[in-house]
């Protein structure tokens, strides 16, 4: 059903203009003898074809028209405009103003069928083509989103190689990338930057892969030789990711390169300060290492959530950065969450 939009002054012409609509079918014609109105009316609803006459008070038809382009949405929807015969200038003027066609009166109703059945079919076009977009779209999007979820879980089993050499857990890069989520929205980083390092903190670690076992696995402390060693994986993990195609490898290698750094410059590989250090490996730096404070392991037992809270406020300025710290004691309850969601015996893919 088109809904055709009729704006004359004169009762007897929107009586002849709603008949003359009626028998093109599967229309629904609507009325206004002012102008105004109709235009206050077209900021809600949507007409498929605008008929309006040119000599009306308050608003004639040329202002009526650019009024009516300027609503958002409202500029392919066809006008037919209603001028008197003598009045060519004003058709131009019509015409350059944005109407798409012109009838002069007394208007003839073959001529007016023939005009308003192919503004009608414009419609329809445009309708169709806007229908078949937004189709489209969708579309890309679904799949856009399935290619999404397949790098989604590659990344996370990219990462748990590289935990099942270390005597860390799958559920460890599961609670410290969502940690490092409740910092980005702390941060009051965007959605997109918030889902960005959730996907790309597990992969912080990703550089243990190439570290030898009887440096990675040792039980006891390592010399300061092994510990530079021991430091080349952040190397290791940001040659392995960087220059990706993919805006999430991308980040992991940020990641990857910088979790270690210290806020005082105390940290590896390149003793960066402060800002120099990249957001997201600073974010990480708190979600890191506060889970592995946390978690027991074969080598250490668990801290206390008091003893670890404690030690990130510490640490403040010199091994943290002061507001991702204050950042994630602010989500405490999502983090509570986030402790019970991914324990080390189950680790969901999500």
């Amino acid at each position: 059903m088109h809904n055709v939009l009729i704006i004359d002054d004169s009762d007897i012409n929107l009586t002849l203009i709603k008949a003359l609509v009626l028998k093109l079918g599967d229309c629904n014609p609507v009325l206004f003898a002012n102008p105004l109105a109709g235009l206050e009316w077209c900021r809600e609803n949507e007409p498929d074809l605008v008929i309006v006459d040119y000599m009306m008070p308050d608003m004639d038809g040329l202002k009526f028209i650019g009024a009516f382009r300027a609503l958002h949405g409202r500029n392919e929807i066809p006008i037919l405009m209603i001028t008197a015969n003598d009045q060519k200038d004003i058709r131009y003027d019509a015409l350059l103003g944005g109407a798409n066609d012109f009838l002069t009166k007394p208007i003839d109703r073959i001529e007016f069928s023939a005009r308003a059945r192919n503004m009608l079919s414009l419609r329809t076009g445009q309708k169709f083509l806007a229908d078949r977009a937004e189709h489209l779209a969708a579309l890309v999007d679904e799949r856009t989103a399935e290619i999404r979820e397949r790098e989604k879980e590659l990344i996370f089993r990219i990462s748990r190689a590289a935990e099942f050499r270390d005597p860390e857990t799958g559920a460890h890069i599961q609670r410290m990338a969502h940690y490092s989520q409740v910092i980005a929205l702390g941060l009051d980083l965007s959605p997109q930057q918030q889902k960005l390092i959730l996907e790309a903190a597990p992969m912080h670690d990703v550089g243990k892969i190439g570290i030898p076992d009887y440096i990675l696995l040792k039980p006891g402390k390592l010399t300061p030789e092994e510990f530079e060693v021991m430091k080349g994986h952040s190397k290791i993990g940001y040659e392995l990711l960087k220059n990706s195609h993919s805006e999430v490898i991308r980040a992991g290698a940020e990641v990857a390169i910088s979790h270690h750094e210290k806020f005082d410059g105390t940290g590896y590989p390149y003793g960066l300060k402060g800002q120099q250090i990249p957001l997201f490996g600073r974010i990480v730096a708190v979600a890191d290492v506060f889970d592995a404070l946390t978690s027991e392991r074969p080598y250490k037992r668990a801290w206390p959530l008091e003893d670890a809270c404690r030690f990130l406020e510490d640490g403040r300025g010199k091994h943290f950065d002061s507001l991702c710290v204050e950042a994630f004691l602010a989500g405490w309850e999502h983090v509570l969450g986030i402790r019970q969601r991914f324990r080390d015996e189950e680790v969901p893919l999500i």
